[in-house]
């Protein structure tokens, strides 16, 4: 062993070898090229560079290695002053909610001892109906109508340092009973400390956190909301007021998108406010005007409900060493009497706010802060900046074409007798301009308008995370076969650009991964539909969508869940237009915490002791079976104007098409459903999965000597599948086949494989490894059906999602069935974790 210090080596005998400045400075050249360099590389480093001729290869790789040492050494001290500054500024926002806990704690004892003071001197029959005012968790909401506010400059002034003393209230103050946001535990490594509001008017949502950015930066930011907050449509500044301490008064109109096509869209008529506080911290604060006069005011606008804003806003503090503390207030009133009863859920759930606004915007903080410490360049050429505008670009088009906003240019069909199916045309410059994208084979379509076709329906009983994954990974289910070759003729007559639809016969689909967000809650990805289209098709061989994936994390409150993509070029630019369609689902049950992320089967219930299997299964129906979601599809097609008649009619079949698939889907999806309609290799808790878990066991016993699980050889088998199913390991089963196929998972190999029971028998064994992981495979199958069992290196293989994944090593090894012939080959990862 050797170490090393500034410029000299110590070898294992003792003996130190000094190097000169020219040659340190050489040989650190030669290190940023080649960090570790094999031993030709640096006999040959000796004979290029004469500097080091008087040097041994040896004292060479010496040097080498106490340099790559050196690195580590400083890489890891760099992270470490990093997680404390982090755990210095949590234990800060945690100390301060500490403080407000306690002055909240101290508040409603002082009402309880009020209230209950009261309750003994006033006769119980008797009851004040002097007062207007309404008493809610400890606060005072005053439900009279005040008289007209001043909109004068000076009357501004005043609604402004108003809006600044609410709003700090809520942000550092009791003025709201905050609540801890169901799965946002704060910690080093969480996005920061998530609250809602408890029994107040409308929605609230609070967070605190750690960001990478002076608040300058972050202010600037936040306030461009539409480049962060995916249903902000548009914020006009309408005037801006000086103040005479510095700060500013905007008079600004927002509108948001609505999230389905079943309820209109939301505007907003604010005042923000911002201002740098005595102790040097930045607020940004706002809050809606109403009831003005002598001063602007906005009228109503068609098409959309007039929202109301609470104070709310953004505290952002200086951090030591570096970045800025935020504490971020979302409060809103969204009117949910104007919506169907049955979306009310959406419009009064503080938690669809948290994750929609609060937490998205820290989300994005530490994205950009991110792609600030890290610029370089990612998958197929493209920076993060890059690939996060494509993101945003999807999701705003999407956004546009299901909403269908008139001043875009956007004019609705009349219907064909059923309302099921909305069809809308825009023909605008801006919406055409550079839609008409080149195709690999030379034709050049000549589409002058474009058609969206949108539905929105209920599902009932199936997880959106769940749904979500299905239509990712299993596109054939939802493309009819039927509907592309009627697109395919119809393209033949006058092009029309079909999203999602397989012209030909595409025989599969290609995930190429370009990107995670920083918090992995989206993926974007390209995906290659390979099919073999006739040679009188119009449509290239190989079909390329750009496809943006979110709200997969089905632990996860209030998220909604999101598949949209667009047809690209093989080569397309970071301004190539786009026309997204796709589908979102949103949960109606927002209030409620989630389920487990693998409940598409009744797993936890088959885990269970044999006898109450029963009794499992219908608690487990019984807590999902009322469980509601909304789905919104949204398809966008380019094609003549001469061919509208055809197309909406066909654009109207797809839809309705793939409306009966979803639905077919989720009815298999539904837990009530699974167990005979799943059409699942081995449903967990039934003999043959009790069978199988028994021959894995022993199966490991015979080829390797030593016991795969802990417990006692001699335990039932229905305890040795459940002890299989929870051990700590990823133990994958896939068929003895030329081309294996997965047949069964434990919980850690669903969750390696970021995956469920459903779609797991769809994923092969070479798709998971890379070529390294592949050629090893190769080599050990053999191996594997002679001897019994192999022991692979540790690598890299890839989840469903197309996330690498890391392990220290693996294990293989043959399943034998009573016949003493192998029935499936058997893997275990050891060790494995997200990279």
């Amino acid at each position: 062993m050797a170490s090393c210090k500034d410029g000299k080596s110590v070898l294992d005998n003792g003996k130190y070898v000094r190097y000169t400045p020219e040659q340190v400075e050489a040989l650190e050249r030669l290190y940023h090229d080649c960090p570790k360099p094999s031993s030709m590389r640096r006999q040959q480093l000796i004979r290029e560079c004469p500097i080091l001729s008087n040097i041994e290869p040896k004292q060479i790789k010496v040097w080498f290695q106490n340099r790559r040492c050196r690195e580590k050494q400083r890489k890891e001290a760099s992270r470490l002053q990093s997680v404390n500054r982090k755990l210095t500024a949590m234990n800060k926002l945690l100390m301060e909610e500490n403080d407000r806990l306690q002055k909240q704690v101290s508040q409603l004892v002082y009402e309880n001892g009020y209230f209950r003071r009261q309750s003994h001197s006033t006769p119980l029959a008797t009851k004040d109906t002097s007062c207007d005012s309404v008493v809610t968790s400890g606060q005072h909401h005053l439900t009279s109508q005040h008289p007209p506010r001043d909109a004068s400059p000076a009357g501004l002034l005043s609604i402004a340092e108003e809006t600044l003393t609410e709003f700090l209230s809520k942000a550092t103050g009791t003025a709201v009973e905050w609540v801890q946001m169901p799965g946002m535990k704060p910690g080093p490594d969480s996005i920061g400390i998530i609250a809602i509001s408890h029994g107040c008017t409308g929605v609230a949502a609070r967070a605190c956190g750690l960001v990478g950015l002076e608040p300058t930066r972050v202010s600037e930011i936040l306030k461009d909301r539409p480049s962060w907050y995916r249903d902000c449509r548009v914020v006009e500044v309408l005037n801006v007021l000086p103040t005479a301490n510095g700060g500013t008064i905007e008079l600004l109109y927002m509108q948001l998108y609505a999230p389905t096509t079943l309820a209109p869209a939301r505007d907003f008529w604010l005042l923000r406010y911002t201002t740098v506080m005595d102790d040097g911290s930045l607020v940004v604060c706002e809050r809606s005007l109403g009831n003005t006069q002598n001063g602007p005011s906005m009228p109503p606008v068609q098409n959309f409900v007039r929202a109301e804003i609470l104070p709310s806003g953004y505290l952002i503090r200086p951090c030591e060493g570096g970045g800025s503390i935020i504490h971020i207030v979302d409060h809103m009133n969204l009117e949910a009497w104007s919506v169907p009863e049955v979306l009310r859920p959406l419009y009064e759930s503080s938690a669809v706010l948290a994750q929609k606004t609060t937490v998205a915007a820290l989300r994005y903080l530490r994205q950009i802060a991110q792609e600030v410490s890290q610029t370089n360049v990612t998958n197929w050429g493209r920076r993060p900046a890059a690939l996060r505008a494509l993101s945003q670009r999807l999701s705003r088009g999407f956004n546009e074409a299901l909403n269908g906003i008139a001043d875009e240019g956007w004019s609705m069909l009349d219907s064909d007798g059923m309302d099921d199916v909305t069809i809308l045309v825009n023909s605008s410059p801006d919406k055409l301009m550079g839609l008409n994208l080149p195709f690999a084979n030379g034709f050049s379509p000549m589409s002058n308008a474009v058609m969206c076709a949108k539905a929105s329906m209920l599902l009932q009983n199936v997880p959106p995370a769940i749904l979500l994954r299905f239509l990712r990974e299993h596109r054939s289910e939802w493309a009819d076969n039927n509907i592309d070759a009627y697109a395919a003729a119809a393209i033949k007559v006058g092009p029309c650009s079909l999203p999602g639809a397989r012209v030909g016969n595409f025989g599969g689909q290609v995930i190429l991964p370009l990107a995670h967000t920083v918090e992995h809650e989206e993926l974007l990805e390209v995906i290659k539909l390979e099919g073999h289209s006739p040679e009188d098709a119009i449509m290239p061989r190989d079909m390329f969508l750009l496809q943006l994936c979110s709200g997969m994390d089905e632990n996860a409150v209030g998220t909604c869940a999101e598949l949209v993509f667009a047809p690209i070029d093989a080569s397309f630019a970071d301004d190539a237009p786009l026309l997204p369609s796709g589908f979102r689902i949103i949960s109606l049950e927002s209030g409620k915490e989630a389920s487990s992320p693998n409940r598409t089967l009744d797993l936890t219930s088959a885990l269970e002791t044999g006898p109450a299997e029963n009794k499992a299964a219908n608690d487990l129906h019984t807590s999902g079976g009322s469980s509601r979601s909304v789905m919104t599809i949204a398809f966008q097609f380019a094609f003549e104007s001469h061919m509208q008649e055809s197309v909406a009619s066909m654009a109207r079949q797809y839809v309705r098409s793939i409306i009966s698939s979803v639905q077919r889907v989720a009815l298999a999806l539904s837990p009530s459903h699974l167990g005979s309609h799943g059409g699942l290799r081995l449903p967990l808790g039934t003999p043959e999965a009790h069978t199988l878990a028994r021959w894995i066991c022993q199966s490991y016993r015979c080829f390797l000597g030593v016991e795969l699980l802990k417990s006692n050889t001699d335990q039932g088998s229905e305890s040795i599948l459940k002890s299989l199913w929870h051990h700590s390991d990823a133990i994958i089963c896939c068929s003895a086949k030329a081309l294996p196929v997965f047949t069964f998972a434990n919980q850690a190999g669903l969750d390696m494989l970021e995956t469920t029971l459903v779609a797991l028998q769809d994923i092969t064994l070479e798709k998971i490894f890379d070529d390294h992981g592949k050629k090893n495979l190769c080599t050990e199958f053999p191996q594997i059906m002679q001897q019994g069992f192999a022991c692979l290196q540790g690598g890299i293989c890839l989840s469903s999602m197309s996330r690498p994944i890391s392990y220290e090593r693996a294990v293989a090894w043959k399943v034998m069935n009573e016949e003493d012939t192998a029935h499936c080959i058997c893997f275990m990862f050891v060790n494995w974790s997200f990279v």
